[in-house]
């Protein structure tokens, strides 16, 4: 496998004032996803891969991530929570259950 976790933020924006989850500080969540893993040297190949993604099909749920290979889905609301998941998700194995979309 290229990457331990390969985790996609939504970005998506739309412009008919539907919601979304660029509305909802999703690139700033992104970034600092991005930025935390390569300070931690956790990026790179057989690693964590950060990636953004377009629409995941969750607006109102957003901002929205999903780690693979797990296939889990989380809502975000600030860093703390992006955090909380790259500890204990992305380091320890183990998912944040009330961050999760069921």
């Amino acid at each position: 496998m290229p990457f331990s976790h390969h985790v996609f933020f939504c970005l998506n924006q739309r412009s008919n004032g539907e919601d979304c989850c660029d509305r909802h500080n999703a690139f700033a969540l992104f970034e600092y996803a991005k930025n935390r893993v390569k300070e931690l040297g956790l990026a790179g190949p057989e690693k964590i891969r950060v990636n953004k993604a377009g629409c995941l099909d969750h607006c109102a749920n957003g901002p929205v991530m999903v780690v693979y290979p797990e296939g889990i889905w989380y809502t975000l609301i600030d860093q703390d929570d992006v955090e909380e998941i790259i500890q204990s998700h992305l380091i320890k194995g183990t998912p944040v259950p009330r961050l999760q979309i069921t």
